[in-house]
């Protein structure tokens, strides 16, 4: 993954201040305070980057929390 974008951080921000859950899937779908995240492939590259992921496991298709992983964390803070 190239260098986070100011959407990227905003997206990571939102997660990490619990504002953020996850459709379950290959490629989770992300929502911020219930609506969807206008850019989905952004949300797409930060998972398969390892910076965010569900909070706890769900079936395909299922609505969790989301989190930042401990990788997504220290990037954040990096990036601040």
């Amino acid at each position: 993954m190239t260098a986070l974008s100011h959407r990227d951080r905003a997206i990571l921000r939102a997660v990490a201040d619990g504002r953020a859950t996850l459709r379950c899937g290959c490629a989770p779908d992300l929502f911020v305070d219930g609506v969807a995240c206008c850019d989905q492939h952004a949300v797409h590259e930060l998972a398969r980057a390892g910076l965010l992921g569900p909070a706890r496991p769900g079936m395909p298709g299922t609505v969790v929390p989301a989190e930042l992983t401990e990788l997504g964390c220290v990037v954040l803070k990096a990036a601040s």
